[in-house]
């Protein structure tokens, strides 16, 4: 069934909404059809009006520079129109690249794939057009897009401080005069918060259980990162040289390697190991390979893919407990059991490797590795 609103160039038809406009009989010769017909992508009414009307006074200028184009005046050629046409301010794929290769320096493939795709996704829904021509009503279209692709307001969010960022660093690089057409959109509320939850002990407790059973890398991983409260990414990442099982305190050294940064200055310190993980780091040293890595399904010499490990790990998990619980749980669980048995704030802080507010928490060299091992104990 079609219903069409001519006024606004707007016809629905199976409930989704199109783009419906007759080209100008003196613009036909550019064009090989009479009539534009695309998809709005949305089923919203007042959605697909707005974009509609966006998409008209973009034509409208569009084609008014080609009527000008057209025209026979003297020095035609040296007109130059707004818009697409004889427009040599950069394009987005040109600040994406200035962006990278100044900001790239030393960053990880995570955040080159990040830049990537989230100007990826600008260039499908509004064209690789040049950074003027990029207004307020693009920026809520290519809102109104991403949370129809079904993402959060929160990951919606990150995309555009990252899309802001590249466009900001470009307008300065090169000096241009004008505004980000992604700095003032607007973002609703989310009502709908996604916490990680803690595990309680007794789920802690039945994984522990069951990694002992299964005794592979996957289940060593997961054990090391219950009773250490590591990243991920950090624990992925490990090689065998920074597990020290040999002397009176056995521990983890977690420090930056070419394959995996750490997060923040203060993610660089040194773990004790106890319940399961100690467990796990014997395994891993007791397991005959030639590998230098601790979980070398995952690191090389130019990657930690701890993506990958996650969504193995996740899926093992709620096969065994819910959905309710993710790996990084771990990571807010071992807060609570330090909490619980009353770990000063800072020690705990230090443990997880999260940054203690104030100027005094950078003096003296923190604290010794018996005093945090002590604490790790009590848990």
């Amino acid at each position: 069934m079609r219903n069409k609103c001519v006024t606004n160039h707007v016809m629905k038809r199976d409930s989704k909404f199109y783009y419906v406009r007759h080209i100008p009989s003196d613009l036909t010769h550019h064009y090989s059809v009479q009539r534009l017909c695309f998809s709005l992508k949305t089923k919203s009414d007042s959605t697909a009006i707005r974009y509609s009307k966006s998409i008209t006074q973009r034509l409208d200028d569009y084609w008014f520079g080609m009527r000008l184009k057209d025209m026979n005046v003297p020095a035609g050629d040296k007109i130059k129109l707004d818009g697409a046409i004889n427009d040599d301010t950069p394009k987005i794929s040109d600040a994406l690249d200035l962006y990278l290769r100044l900001k790239g320096v030393g960053k990880d493939k995570v955040f080159f794939r990040t830049a990537k795709r989230n100007i990826r996704y600008v260039i499908k829904v509004l064209g690789n057009k040049s950074l003027k021509s990029y207004s307020s009503s693009d920026g809520g279209k290519f809102r109104d897009w991403l949370l129809e692709e079904g993402m959060s307001v929160n990951t919606v969010k990150r995309v555009f401080s990252s899309i802001r960022s590249i466009i900001n660093i470009a307008i300065s690089e090169y000096g241009l005069d004008c505004s980000n057409g992604f700095a003032r959109t607007y973002f609703p509320n989310d009502n709908i918060v996604n916490i990680r939850k803690p595990l309680p002990i007794d789920k802690i407790k039945l994984v522990h259980k069951l990694c002992r059973e299964y005794d592979d890398d996957l289940r060593w991983l997961i054990a090391l990162l219950s009773d250490t409260g590591m990243r991920l990414g950090e624990g992925v990442g490990l090689l065998k040289s920074d597990i020290n099982l040999n002397c009176e305190i056995p521990h983890i050294r977690l420090i930056p390697h070419p394959w995996r940064r750490l997060k923040t200055k203060g993610s660089q310190r040194c773990i004790p190991l106890v319940g399961a993980s100690l467990w796990a780091c014997e395994r891993i040293l007791e397991h005959n390979n030639d590998s230098i890595y601790a979980f070398p399904r995952y690191t090389s010499v130019s990657i930690c893919n701890a993506n990958s490990a996650s969504a193995a790990l996740n899926k093992w998990m709620k096969e065994k407990l819910s959905d309710s619980y993710v790996i990084h749980g771990f990571r807010h669980s071992m807060r609570d059991r330090l909490r619980a048995v009353e770990c000063p704030s800072d020690i705990i802080d230090k443990i997880g490797g999260w940054i203690t507010a104030g100027v005094g928490q950078s003096y003296g060299q923190g604290f010794p590795l018996e005093v945090i091992s002590k604490w790790m104990n009590k848990i």
